[in-house]
């Protein structure tokens, strides 16, 4: 009774109190040839036994230690074992949402400590605990600076993540926002000449990432100068939080969104991971999410309450600011362990490793192959362009367990067989070797056949 709770006995007293003979009189109404009348054609049951053996067999097949050099805004970082331990919990391991704070102060705690952290990361004033991802924390939080200024439409950065342009794209279609793309330039930064001609008077903000989808450091400053001179608000979205850890926080934003996920979330296959909006207090008002505040109850202690929850689920619902927003407060949790193990200190060298690695990483391909955006400064990822087929290196990389790098031209055709490495401190010197000795190799043979045409055609 393990896997199914109701007994034939169970459903033939189920069917006798509604006054029927059998499951054919249940589903009489549904007319005859929309009913199944066969078995499913599924493997017959199985044992307890059977089914451990089953994916035990099943996990063999996996591929297990790859090196892999992807990133584009999922990043491959070590987890502290701890993490996992705490989270296990019973007391954070539930799907129940804190509203009721006399018995939650654990999980309100944690969410508290984890704005806290968030707010001194990133250099802002308040943050929520609340959002999906990092795609979608930039999409709620375009929304915002279209409430707070009262304009419709928004400028975004071609370097934006394209996934999380999908996205917004989405978004502003069935909220009647027009988008404008402002594109990079020659060194993979944003091109502040196009975004200042893209600036309406109508432009609610302007989205950028950094470090952007290249792993270029956009220059913030300068960004938020022409946003504010037009009246328009600056969102960033950070895809790769470790970058804070070496990275000038942008302070010059009105708007953070940011995917924390590299904060000990594992990868997953794509979720659940942890999104975070973080502003300044006086936009408080008009940010998604939920947001924890400390207090005092009637004999002086501390306590935690849910405060300025702007969903529909507290309020009328228009004026709901969102509703996609969901208790995300374990995967949170996370995130709030892994800030705590690490430290300032500890983020700061994780972020210079990061940094070691890729520099050496993009100087060992520049000697064989071409790097673009090479003067521009960058944190783990960077584009390597090769003369031949990115998804034909990839696989022959896999037969030497390795993941190569992501192939630009869906995203960004003018880059032809471009492909987007990146680098952690996972990634050891030996696998990047490996991996630029198999793309010099490529390259070599490429240059080879193009003489040997060269060579036919004289």
């Amino acid at each position: 009774m393990r896997y199914l709770p109701k007994s034939p006995a169970d459903r033939d007293a189920m069917l006798k109190a509604i006054g029927l003979r059998s499951v054919d009189d249940l589903f009489a109404p549904i007319p005859a040839e929309y009913r199944l009348n066969r078995d499913l054609k599924i493997p017959r049951q199985m044992a307890e036994s059977e089914i451990v053996d089953f994916f035990r067999q099943r996990s063999r097949e996996n591929g297990d230690g790859y090196t892999s050099f992807l990133g584009a805004g999922a990043y491959f970082h070590y987890r502290p074992v701890i993490i996992d331990s705490l989270i296990s919990r019973g007391e954070f391991l539930t799907a129940y949402t804190p509203y009721q704070a006399e018995i939650s102060q654990g999980t309100l705690q944690s969410i508290f400590e984890f704005q806290t952290m968030i707010c001194e990361l990133t250099g802002m004033e308040v943050a929520n605990a609340s959002m999906y991802d990092g795609s979608t924390a930039a999409a709620e939080a375009v929304m915002m600076a279209v409430r707070l200024t009262g304009r419709r439409s928004v400028v975004v950065a071609r370097t934006l993540h394209p996934e999380y342009r999908e996205v917004l794209a989405t978004y502003a279609t069935h909220q009647g926002m027009p988008l404008s793309i402002a594109n990079y330039g020659q060194d993979g930064h944003l091109n502040v000449q196009e975004l200042e001609k893209s600036i309406t008077p109508e432009t609610a903000c302007v989205l950028v990432q950094s470090p952007n989808f290249f792993g270029i450091v956009e220059d913030v400053e300068a960004i938020a100068q022409i946003a504010h001179q037009h009246g328009a608000m600056l969102v960033v979205s950070i895809a790769e939080a470790v970058s804070l850890g070496i990275v000038e926080p942008p302070r010059q934003a009105d708007i953070i969104a940011m995917e924390a996920q590299s904060f000990g979330v594992p990868l997953g296959f794509g979720g659940p991971y942890c999104g975070v909006i973080a502003t300044r207090e006086k936009n408080v008002r008009q940010m998604p999410g939920r947001l924890v505040g400390q207090t005092t109850d009637k004999q002086g202690k501390r306590g935690f309450v849910l405060t300025l929850a702007t969903r529909e689920q507290h309020i009328r619902r228009e004026k709901a600011t969102s509703n996609i927003c969901t208790n995300q407060a374990l995967v949170a949790l996370m995130v709030n362990i892994f800030m705590t193990i690490y430290g300032k200190i500890g983020l700061k060298e994780l972020a210079k490793q990061n940094l070691a690695k890729t520099a050496y990483a993009a100087a060992q391909f520049a000697k064989h192959g071409k790097v673009l955006f090479s003067g521009s400064p960058r944190f783990n990822e960077f584009v390597v362009e090769t003369s031949e087929d990115p998804y034909a290196i990839n696989s022959r990389l896999l037969g030497h367990k390795m993941i190569g790098g992501l192939p630009l031209k869906k995203f960004y055709p003018e880059l032809g067989d471009s492909s987007l490495w990146c680098c952690t401190e996972l990634t050891t010197r030996s696998a990047i070797d490996t991996a630029v000795g198999l793309v010099a190799e490529s390259e070599r043979s490429v240059r080879s056949a193009k003489e040997e045409v060269e060579e036919v055609a004289r």
